[in-house]
């Protein structure tokens, strides 16, 4: 091994460490049968290392004065750990019994395949999740990204301990790692940590991203997730977004921004402040290594959800064909470059960033040149962004409630309907 990929920021500010232990490649590895595989192995991981039980584990970190915890996306799987600078050391033993030895035990595998079954029941009762899933779903129909982290019942139940070691073995190999340190630890002890982690790890290959880019389907879309007695909605109406590689990206997170990715943006004016329809109403166009989705969030009551979603689509259709003002663009630019300061404050969130370029494949210097990127932007070039990259015409509608008192509205309110769907809010399929 030809060594660890090791990144720090260092301050002295307080006597801690934060550290973040990265794997490439996190839930799209799933294949559709073992869908939350990456996620309960990552879980088991932290709950069986050094053969301890959870509670004895549990101890040994609340001894050093530490935490660790575990999260896994679509592209990448990662440790959180943080310390008190004194107990590196012995942090760092620890996590090579955790990370290099769990027993990976079938009952502590029982005991989260239960848990897990749990929080899928228990999601069903968050509106808000459940129209992201189907959202998700529908919008990246046929893609990995359709599929959920946590998985499915059906997947869930049929993971078993050889389908948990052989990702364990993928997942965690050494080579397949990257150490993200901040805080009073310096370059030298950052690369001797990582070291010893990386060399108790498994042997495997660094994960090649081989997933192709999502593809759009033509067309407005509904689904409506049919939920007992509803007396509001959630409601997600979008598209394909940007990524990172586009030569319009920085334009259309601009874009976004002045359209709904602020408190004063436009969607919050319209919706909130003049028709009081949703306490909140916001845009989002997050980056991942393949394109994400462009997305506008409201959450009316049933009676006023077809309204909104006529508002909403003719707002889109508004912002694509006579794009933003310069006087829009100037607040924007305002904005983001002020509000960056609080992006960068902490030597966490600075190798946050840096993580961030090695996980997601972003291009050199992404972060650090951000600020000069959005200055540059050009309203000519924030508005051929919006053309190129949203499709008003092409969108998908996912609307939580019950159908009984919505559907026929809601349908009725949407011109050139290309298709619409009526699911189950405790549908799996």
């Amino acid at each position: 091994m030809s060594g660890p990929r090791v990144l720090f920021e260092t301050s002295r500010a307080l006597p801690l460490v934060s550290m973040t232990i990265a794997a490439h490649g996190g839930a799209t590895n799933d294949t559709p049968e073992r869908e939350g595989l990456s996620r309960m192995t990552a879980r088991l991981v932290r709950r069986t290392g050094a053969g301890l039980s959870t509670e004895a584990l549990d101890e040994r970190i609340d001894a050093l004065g530490a935490s660790l915890s575990v999260d896994v996306g679509h592209s990448a799987g990662t440790f959180h750990g943080a310390v008190i600078a004194r107990s590196l050391d012995a942090f760092a033993d620890l996590l090579v019994d955790v990370l290099g030895k769990p027993s990976l035990s079938p009952q502590e595998l029982g005991k989260l395949r239960r848990e897990t079954l749990a929080e899928l029941i228990d999601a069903r009762d968050h509106d808000r999740e459940l129209c992201q899933r189907w959202f998700r779903k529908k919008l990246f129909l046929g893609h990995p990204y359709a599929r959920s982290t946590t998985g499915v019942q059906k997947s869930v139940q049929s993971i078993d301990e050889s389908d948990i070691a052989a990702r364990y073995r993928s997942m965690l190999a050494g080579n397949n790692l990257v150490f993200a340190f901040a805080g009073d630890i310096d370059g030298d002890q950052a690369l001797r940590v990582a070291e010893r982690i990386a060399s108790a790890m498994p042997k495997g290959e660094l994960h090649r991203d081989a997933l192709p880019e999502p593809v759009l389907r033509q067309g407005r879309h509904l689904v409506i997730v049919d939920k007992p007695e509803r007396t509001q909605t959630q409601i997600l109406i979008g598209c394909l977004g940007t990524h990172p590689h586009d030569p319009d990206h920085v334009a259309l997170h601009v874009a976004n921004t002045i359209f709904g990715g602020a408190f004063t943006a436009r969607l919050m004016h319209e919706v909130r402040s003049k028709r009081g329809w949703s306490y909140g109403a916001y845009s989002n166009l997050p980056y991942d290594r393949h394109r994400r989705g462009f997305s506008m969030w409201t959450f009316p009551k049933a009676s006023d959800a077809a309204a909104c979603i006529s508002l909403e689509l003719a707002m889109l259709e508004k912002w694509w064909s006579d794009g933003v003002t310069r006087k829009e663009l100037a607040w924007a630019k305002r904005y983001l470059v002020r509000s960056h300061a609080f992006a960068i404050d902490t030597a966490s969130k600075r190798v946050a960033q840096l993580l961030d370029e090695e996980l997601y494949a972003l291009p050199p210097r992404y972060h650090a040149d951000y600020v000069a990127h959005v200055q540059e932007v050009s309203v000519e070039q924030v508005n051929a962004a919006i053309r190129t990259r949203i499709t008003p015409k092409d969108v998908l509608l996912t609307v939580v409630g019950t159908a009984s008192e919505i559907e026929g509205a809601v349908r009725d309110g949407i011109a050139d309907l290309s298709s619409a769907e009526t699911v189950a809010f405790d549908s799996e399929d």
